[in-house]
């Protein structure tokens, strides 16, 4: 199960991006979450992710 609060939600992908996943796309796939949903919710919060980096900034 992923945070709902965006703030925590930005805290546990940026880990698992760093620390379990090479991309956004496997993280989505190996979590079974809608990639775009997650963007949606970030970008309200005003995150966006950065592939150059593999992480929401």
């Amino acid at each position: 199960m992923i945070p709902s609060d965006p703030i925590m939600l930005l805290s546990f992908v940026n880990m698992k991006l760093r620390d379990e996943f090479a991309d956004l796309d496997d993280l989505c796939k190996s979590l079974d979450i809608d990639r775009e949903a997650l963007e949606e919710k970030l970008s309200a919060a005003g995150f966006h992710y950065v592939a150059a980096t593999n992480q929401f900034r």
